[in-house]
């Protein structure tokens, strides 16, 4: 779970700038959309895409 703490004198702007890198760096918006119950065609192709693309990185990588 993703929590922040507000500094004394810290605005309420910043906080909410670091909560929203605290999430993005925990995964917590990629694993609401992979839980979530419907996804589009497009959602999916584009998901599977990046895997696609993710993959060949990792074979490259291997072998260089």
């Amino acid at each position: 779970m993703t929590q922040i703490v507000l500094g004394e004198n810290e605005g309420i702007e910043s906080a909410l700038q670091r909560f929203k890198r605290e999430v993005s760096k925990a995964g917590i918006f990629q694993d609401m959309r992979k839980k979530r119950h419907f996804e589009t065609p497009i959602e999916k192709e584009k998901r599977k895409t990046i895997a696609r693309h993710k993959q060949r990185r990792k074979q490259h990588s291997r072998f260089s």
